[in-house]
C-alpha cells in the first residue's frame, strides 16, 4: 500500500508538466472556437491520440498509479485548458471504467481497446445510465434487458440520456433492469456496439455549458446483443441476484449495482476536473487584478479584492486536498466510512461554481464577455454540481453513510 503524500514523484511531475504543456498549447487556443461550434473537437482528440494522451495506454497507467494521483492530476490539467474539450478526450473514461469495475478480463481485453482506437482511426465510448424519468433515481430505470435463453441473447428496450458521447460512440455501455422487483439492486451493464440493429441516437442536446462535448439520448429498440456482451457474465450476475433476493427476503440490503460502482469509482475524479475549471478561472482573475489599474493602482491592492483571491485559492487547495485523499482511499482499497468520495466531488464542484462567479465579479464587465474566458469556465462549472450525482445527492450519500443508513 502507497503511503499518502501531497507531493508528486519526478515522474508525475513529468507526466503533469507534459499535460499541461498540452492544454495551454493544444486545448485553449481551440477553446473558444469549439465552444461556439457545439461539436466534438475531433482533430483535437486525434492530436492527443498522436501523443499518446488519448489511449489505453495512458488511461491505464494513470488508473493504476499505486498513490491514486495519477487520474486526478491529469484531470486537473486537462480540465485547466478547457471543460468542454478535456470532457471529450476524457468521456471515454467513464465507459471504461464502467467496464473495468463489472467486466471479466476478457471483456475488458476486448472492448476496452475498441473504446479508444488509434490516432490514425479514433474511437470514442458511452456510458448510458440516466433516463428521462430517472437520473438520480437509478431506481426508477425503466431500461429493461430480458434474456433470450434460446438464443443467448440479451434483448434490450428503453431510452437514455444526458449520455456523453451518445449515439456517435463505438462502443456504448448501457445500464439495464433485469429484475424489477429489486429496484436499484436489478440492474446489469452491457456491451452495445455501434452498428447493432435498433440502437440509434435520439435528441441532441444544446447546453449551457461544455458545449465541445457531444450529449445525447441513445435509444434502444428491441436491440439485441450477445450474452458475451454481458458485463461479468450470467453466472455472476445470477449469483448476485440470488444474493439480493435474499437479503430483501431479509429486511436489507447492501449489495452494489452496476451503475452506482462505475459512479462511486468516478466521483473523486469529477472532483479533480472542477478544481481544474477553478484553478483557470483563479489564474486568470488573479493576472487580471495584478495588472487592471483603478484609482492609480492595481485593483488587487483593494481588500475587497485581494480577499476574494484569497479565498478562492484557499478553497482550490482544500478541494483538491479532498480529491486527492479519496483518490489514495480508493486505490489503496480503504473503504469510505465517511462517504470521502462524494466529499471531494460535493466540495469541489461548488468551490468551481464559487470561484469562476467571483473570477467574472473581478474582472468586471471584461469578465461578462466571450472576450476572456471565465465566462466559459463560469457556463462550464455549473455541470459539476449536476452530473454523476448532484451536489443534493451527495450531500445525501454523505448524511446516510454518517447515520449508517442503506444508500439505494
Amino acid at each position: 500500500m502507497a503511503e499518502f503524500t501531497m507531493e508528486l514523484n519526478d515522474e508525475q511531475k513529468e507526466v503533469r508538466d507534459w499535460l499541461h504543456g498540452f492544454a495551454a498549447d493544444v486545448i485553449r487556443p481551440a477553446a473558444a472556437e469549439w465552444d461556439e461550434r457545439e461539436e466534438t473537437p475531433w482533430p483535437v482528440i486525434q492530436e492527443a491520440a498522436k501523443v499518446g494522451i488519448y489511449s489505453l495506454d495512458f488511461y491505464a497507467q494513470q488508473y493504476f498509479d499505486p498513490t491514486g494521483l495519477g487520474i486526478p492530476m491529469a484531470m486537473e490539467e486537462l480540465f485547466w485548458g478547457d471543460a468542454g474539450i478535456a470532457l471529450s478526450i476524457v468521456g471515454t473514461g467513464l465507459a471504461a471504467v464502467g467496464v473495468l469495475a463489472n467486466g471479466t478480463e476478457e471483456q475488458i481485453g476486448t472492448w476496452i481497446p475498441q473504446m479508444y482506437g488509434d490516432a490514425s482511426d479514433v474511437k470514442v465510448a458511452a456510458f448510458c445510465s440516466s433516463e428521462p424519468d430517472a437520473g438520480s433515481d437509478v431506481a426508477s430505470m425503466r431500461t429493461r434487458a430480458v434474456y433470450d435463453e434460446a438464443k443467448d441473447e440479451w434483448v434490450i428496450n428503453g431510452t437514455k440520456t444526458w449520455a456523453t458521447n451518445g449515439g456517435i460512440a463505438n462502443v456504448h455501455v448501457v445500464v439495464a433492469v433485469v429484475d424489477s422487483e429489486l429496484g436499484s439492486k436489478g440492474h446489469a451493464s452491457f456491451i452495445v456496439p455501434a452498428g447493432t440493429p435498433g440502437l440509434a441516437q435520439g435528441q441532441k442536446f444544446k447546453k449551457h455549458g461544455i458545449r465541445a462535448s457531444h450529449t445525447a439520448e441513445v435509444i434502444l429498440d428491441n436491440v439485441r446483443v450477445p450474452g458475451s456482451c454481458l458485463l461479468g457474465g450470467k453466472e455472476k450476475l445470477d449469483e448476485r441476484l440470488a444474493r439480493a433476493r435474499e437479503k430483501a427476503k431479509q429486511g436489507g440490503e447492501r449489495v452494489k449495482n452496476a451503475a452506482m460502482a462505475t459512479f462511486e469509482a468516478s466521483r473523486p475524479a469529477v472532483g479533480a476536473m472542477a478544481v481544474g475549471t477553478a484553478r483557470a478561472a483563479y489564474e486568470v482573475a488573479l493576472d487580471y487584478a495584478k495588472t487592471r489599474e483603478q484609482f492609480g493602482r492595481p485593483i488587487i491592492d483593494n481588500q475587497g479584492v485581494a480577499f476574494q483571491l484569497a479565498d478562492m485559492r484557499t478553497s482550490i487547495d482544500a478541494a483538491r486536498l479532498l480529491v486527492w485523499r479519496a483518490s489514495w482511499m480508493a486505490v489503496n482499497g480503504k473503504p469510505f466510512t465517511a462517504a470521502e468520495g462524494s466529499m471531494s466531488k460535493l466540495f469541489a464542484s461548488e468551490t468551481a461554481k464559487q470561484v469562476t462567479g467571483q473570477a467574472i465579479q473581478i474582472l468586471g464587465g471584461n469578465g461578462y464577455t466571450r472576450e476572456y474566458p471565465v465566462e466559459r469556465m463560469h457556463r462550464d462549472a455549473a455541470i459539476y454540481t449536476i452530473f454523476e450525482g448532484t451536489s443534493e445527492i451527495q450531500r445525501l450519500v454523505i448524511a446516510r453513510t454518517l447515520a449508517g443508513t442503506p444508500i439505494r
